[in-house]
């Protein structure tokens, strides 16, 4: 229908009027009662009948958006499915909300229009297979009408001017590797957003997406369209168009050409400099080409005087580039990466970013514009797409340090009385000691068989740390932890290869500088590892995103941070526009290390420059701490929780989010105390958090998530609901041993000693009624010497159910 027939017929409002007060006489007659038989016999002949999935290039299809938030055990939030919608050469043109004929017609009309938001689609449809209720999401009129538009008009109600370049993109599928590669929703709105404003004439394109989101595969799909549909910058489809794909990482320009594979064999081009070496020149037969910004701006002419390679190129030789990882560097002012962008000036450029616009990356948002298209990582967490995350400060008494004369000296020359900040660590002044100490404890922390990134404050750093692993590693396997930095070559390039292969777990640990913090694709890695500090939210976002990408069972993933990065969570639009960051001070004052970010520099212009450094002294500073001093360190470890917009969260409001609201089961934490002191009371509150979706799984998972897994499931549940700090069962063992021994004599006490033990070595089931007889068979092998030393079996059952009220007895209770 027509937009103008619409308004008519809205305006006029009588014959849909009369039609809906008869369908609503036929609503209770008909025998189609539920929403699948609704579908089947009303909607899908009524859609039929207008053309949709008759006419060439429609389709129906069901799809589901967003699969849900990750929320624990392997389960997801509700997940968002649109019933219908309504697709037509290429493009997603209206949603449809469907509900069961007895329901309202306009029962579904806030689900459709929050698909249409998320879609992007201007129409949006409420039904129950009688009436049709239209929402315009663009002009905001919505009203009932008698049938749905057909392709064409629905085509020609979205797109009411003619555009060749949109027509001829949108009749070039996507390219899906024969229905295994399924292009997300917002992917789908990025890539239309580039090709719309490419088809208007645009010749500076910014998207902008969160880490881990998809931008390589959203820059395949233009490029595949660009190239299927002849798109060049003449605007004549006469030729293929020239593609450059520009990174300043070799393993992002590799990871760009291996998943552009479905492009032919002759048209991907990867730009090497030993082969420009090799044969004297750049490469110019192919498509689509790869390089980074390094190998354009390396060359040297027959003198052997300097002279980038881009050059060699002219200026118009591209048609389209795309350049990744674009706030790095290529858009910046000051970058003599700038020079490529200028020099490549006619062709139409194209600038991939993590990073909302800040203050510190302004530059690029002036260069390219605000972006087309915006997804955020927020969004992703939310949707289901990207992973939630924790995070767990460690702090040390020697995170400053002040010389003393009682340490020693080993090399450099130390300033007395200046305070070394972490800034300072491992650039300026190194101590063995420290970092043995805090590689110690987050190897204590983690589960050493999972996947771990350390970032470490220099390349000599990260290969320290990594000796220091290995020599505290419970794995037998040499390999346990590497170093990936620029000095590692093509072996660190190996072992990234094997480590983000997911069925490989060695090596389980890599260390890195600054190579890892940006463009991993490894979906596996479930501890993020903070050792030097990250002067910046673009940097900080970028490490997070290393561990955000979804795997099979990992419902979540935890920064250890011994470096104070959490205070960029603080800022107040983390996600969104640049404002005043707020301070935080979470241990004493320091001197802050600062840092704007800097353009990214090719220095040399070296293939290998991609673990740039900060200059360092010519001689570090080396320090022995005084003997005995490392036995005196002290550290206090928080785990905090964060909201995907980067609100701090309590444990219970973080534990909701994943496991759903806690059950009201006990008033408060002295009617838990109660409960939980008897076996009765205690197995039925179990059953009763079973029932509603705190299950023993979902309890341990709990205690994970809370550093508690060595606690009494009675310490996770007063911390999540009542912020009770959790102890170990071995320290309430010893906090309590004397008040239950005072009760009980003798031989009681030697098998209250006993069942303890087993309580402290497997948990609170070994103190549940039912493995009373396993306890007794364990300890006395027969039943009749366990009565002997006990008394009748009445008498051991009152033994050992009243000592658990003393066991979870108040600190202090006689």
């Amino acid at each position: 229908m027509k937009a103008e027939e619409f308004d008519r017929r809205f305006d006029a409002g009588e014959d849909i009027i009369h039609a809906l007060d008869l369908s609503k006489a036929k609503r209770y007659q008909q025998p189609y009662v539920n929403e699948a038989e609704t579908r089947a016999e009303l909607i899908d002949p009524a859609l039929k009948n207008v053309g949709w999935g008759v006419v060439e290039g429609s389709r129906i299809r069901r799809e589901v958006i967003a699969p849900g938030r990750l929320v624990g055990g392997g389960k997801r939030a509700q997940p968002d499915i649109a019933d219908y919608v309504l697709v037509y050469r290429g493009e997603k043109l209206a949603v449809i909300e469907a509900k069961k004929r007895s329901a309202l017609g306009t029962e579904g009309v806030g689900q459709a229009k929050k698909y249409a938001e998320k879609l992007e689609i201007r129409f949006a449809y409420s039904t129950n297979g009688d009436s049709i209720y239209q929402i315009d999401m663009r002009t905001g009129a919505e009203g009932y009408i008698s049938q749905y538009p057909s392709p064409d008009d629905l085509w020609n109600d979205t797109f009411s001017e003619a555009n060749e370049w949109r027509d001829r993109f949108a009749d070039i599928p996507f390219e899906t590797r024969s229905g295994t590669w399924e292009t997300r929703y917002y992917q789908h709105n990025a890539i239309k957003h580039v090709l719309e404003a490419i088809a208007e004439g645009h010749d500076r394109i910014l998207l902008t997406m969160a880490t881990g989101t998809g931008k390589t595969l959203v820059a395949f799909q233009i490029s595949w369209k660009l190239f299927q549909s002849r798109w060049n910058l003449s605007r004549q489809p006469t030729r293929r168009p020239r593609i450059l794909f520009l990174a300043d990482r070799n393993i992002l320009a590799n990871q760009a050409y291996n998943a552009f594979s479905a492009f032919p064999d002759d048209a991907l081009v990867r730009i090497d400099p030993e082969i420009i070496k090799k044969r004297g020149r750049v490469p110019k037969n192919g498509s689509v080409f790869f390089t980074i910004f390094q190998t354009f701006m390396a060359g040297q002419d027959a003198a052997g005087n300097p002279v980038p390679n881009f050059g060699d190129y002219p200026p118009d030789f591209f048609d389209f580039i795309i350049i990744d990882e674009c706030h790095r560097g290529g858009a910046s002012d000051e970058s003599t990466w700038r020079d490529i962008l200028e020099y490549f000036s006619p062709a139409v450029q194209l600038g991939l970013t993590a990073t909302p616009r800040r203050a510190n990356n302004a530059d690029t948002y002036a260069y390219f514009g605000d972006p087309v298209y915006t997804y955020a990582l927020k969004d992703g967490i939310n949707d289901g797409f990207l992973t939630p995350f924790k995070v767990t400060q460690i702090d040390t008494t020697l995170d400053e340090y002040i010389y003393s004369t009682e340490d020693e000296l080993i090399e450099g020359a130390i300033d007395e009385g200046k305070v070394y900040t972490e800034a300072d660590f491992n650039r300026i002044i190194e101590i063995a000691d420290r970092e043995r100490y805090r590689v110690q404890l987050f190897m204590e922390a983690i589960d050493q068989n999972q996947k771990t990134l350390v970032f470490c404050a220099t390349q000599d750093h990260a290969l320290a740390v990594r000796d220091l692993i290995n020599q505290m590693k419970v794995s037998t396997e040499p390999n346990y932890c590497v170093r990936v930095t620029a000095n590692d070559g093509k072996l660190g390039e190996q072992h990234l290869s094997t480590f983000q292969d997911n069925e490989k777990s060695i090596p389980t640990i890599l260390t890195t500088s600054q190579k890892l913090s940006t463009g991993v694709d490894a979906r596996n890695v479930r501890n993020v590892v903070l050792m030097r500090p990250i002067n910046s939210m673009i940097e900080f976002k970028q490490i997070i995103g290393r561990g955000t990408r979804l795997f099979e069972s990992k419902d979540y993933f935890t920064i250890y941070d011994f470096v104070e990065a959490y205070k960029h969570f603080n800022d107040p639009e983390w996600d969104g526009e640049p404002q005043e960051p707020v301070q935080v001070t979470s241990r004493q004052t320091r001197q802050s290390a600062s840092g704007k970010d800097k353009p990214l520099s090719a220095g040399p212009f070296a293939e290998g420059n991609e673990d740039a450094e900060p200059p360092r002294r010519p001689q570090v500073i080396k320090i022995k701490l005084a003997d005995g001093k490392e036995r005196t360190f002290q550290h206090q470890i928080s785990t905090s929780f964060w909201s995907p917009d980067g609100k701090p969260m309590t444990a219970a409001e973080f534990v909701e989010r994943l496991f759903g609201e806690i059950p009201e089961l006990f008033r408060d934490e002295s009617e838990l105390r109660t409960i939980w002191s008897r076996p009765d009371t205690r197995k039925a509150l179990l059953e009763g958090l079973a029932e509603k979706g705190y299950g023993t799984e979902q309890l341990t998972e709990i205690s994970r998530l809370i550093d508690a897994e060595k606690s009494d499931l009675y310490d996770v549940l007063a911390y999540i609901a009542y912020a009770a700090a959790p102890i170990s069962r071995r320290e309430r063992v010893i906090a309590h041993k004397a008040l239950i021994f005072s009760r009980y004599f003798g031989k009681q006490q030697e098998f209250l000693d006993f069942v303890l033990d087993q309580y402290i070595k497997e948990g609170v089931g070994e103190l549940d009624q039912g493995k009373l007889p396993q306890l007794l068979d364990l300890k006395y092998h027969d039943l009749r010497d366990a009565i002997a030393d006990l008394g009748s079996v009445s008498d051991i059952k009152t033994v050992f159910i009243g000592f658990q009220a003393y066991l979870y007895a108040q600190e202090g209770a006689a």
